[in-house]
């Protein structure tokens, strides 16, 4: 079993990186990259769809034309409590983007588009 001083800092862990999650939409939709990258410890990466960005790379991903297309079409990422897995000093958790569909808000499906022909999120 393991120590309280083990479970604590697992805890606190977590409160960390849903504390970095919760930050990154503003600054996703907001287009500040700067603010992106501090997220990420240098060295670190992140992964979507078939996309690897390396640390240096952070700040740019507002730059992309995807993702100002996104924002042009009103994509926006959505504050929830994510499922996240921790597996020592590597975590997981789902993505958090919304896309307007007729007049209302479409969560992506599995594959990562909207539902909506017009755009992908």
């Amino acid at each position: 079993m393991k120590s309280i001083e083990e479970r604590l800092q697992a805890l606190e862990d977590r409160a960390e990186i849903l504390d970095l999650i919760a930050s990154y939409g503003p600054f996703a939709d907001s287009g500040n990259g700067q603010a992106i990258e501090r997220l990420w410890a240098e060295g670190g990466t992140y992964s979507f769809d078939t996309t690897t960005l390396q640390y240096e790379d952070l700040a740019g991903l507002v730059e992309f034309d995807t993702h100002k297309d996104f924002m042009a079409a009103g994509c926006a990422h959505v504050g929830t409590a994510p499922s996240l897995r921790i597996d020592g000093d590597a975590s997981r958790g789902p993505p958090s983007a919304l896309a307007p569909t007729a007049g209302n808000w479409s969560a992506p499906t599995r594959a990562g588009k909207c539902p909506s022909a017009r755009t992908a999120c």
